[in-house]
């Protein structure tokens, strides 16, 4: 492999590391649903690297970036769905909070998978950060002798693969956690303040569309 592939591989690795919003989806996801819940919202997320790669490659991207008008569009659509997420949160709460069995450890929630992926999928395209990341970061990696579609995809597919591997490990770690993180105060706590988190974060990036 190459030095600058290397590099890519590093960086890239350390990114997908790094606590963020994929992180704090998976692990609430697989508190809800268990590890296919966790598995599948990190196929989703990972799929929207691929519609970044695309859009990075064809130079959309730097359309975006240089039209404020659409630029801020993007960051509201996401920082909406933050909100929603984060509502959605507050409301699983709520609701083991009235919970018959306050004694008992909470069940996993219905596995709905076209539910986990567009969850998923959502949070990663409607990031305006990712936008900026691939748009800034790709170039360096990208030969300007070859298709910079292909060299893109291909970019993304390894990032892919990174990126399902650790939080597919992730959301294995927290269902060997779940004695502590599915008992109904644990579980009310986490989804509290997952829900502050989810609108922390919307409301920050509503604020810096300006």
């Amino acid at each position: 492999m190459e030095l600058g592939l290397w590099t890519f591989v590093i960086s890239i690795t350390v990114l997908t590391l790094t606590p963020g919003v994929d992180t704090l989806l998976i692990v609430r996801n697989t508190t809800r649903g268990g590890w296919k819940d966790g598995a599948v919202s990190s196929l989703g997320i990972c799929f929207g690297l691929f519609v970044h790669a695309t859009v990075s490659a064809v130079g959309i991207s730097l359309i975006l970036l240089q039209t404020a008008w659409a630029f801020n569009a993007l960051k509201l659509a996401g920082a909406c769905y933050l909100v929603w997420l984060g509502i959605g949160s507050f409301r699983s709460a709520f609701q083991r909070g009235i919970s018959l069995e306050p004694k008992s450890v909470a069940p996993f929630q219905a596995f709905n998978i076209y539910r986990s992926f567009r969850e998923g999928l959502l949070s990663n395209v409607l990031n305006p950060k990712t936008v900026i990341f691939y748009m800034a970061f790709l170039p360096q990696f990208i030969n300007p002798q070859a298709s910079a579609m292909a060299q893109s995809l291909f970019l993304a597919a390894l990032h892919f693969l990174i990126a399902m591997t650790w939080q597919c490990m992730l959301a294995l770690i927290v269902i060997k956690a779940k004695d502590v993180m599915m008992q109904p105060k644990m579980g009310r706590f986490f989804e509290g303040v997952a829900g502050a988190l989810f609108v922390g974060l919307g409301v920050k990036l509503a604020l810096d569309a300006d």
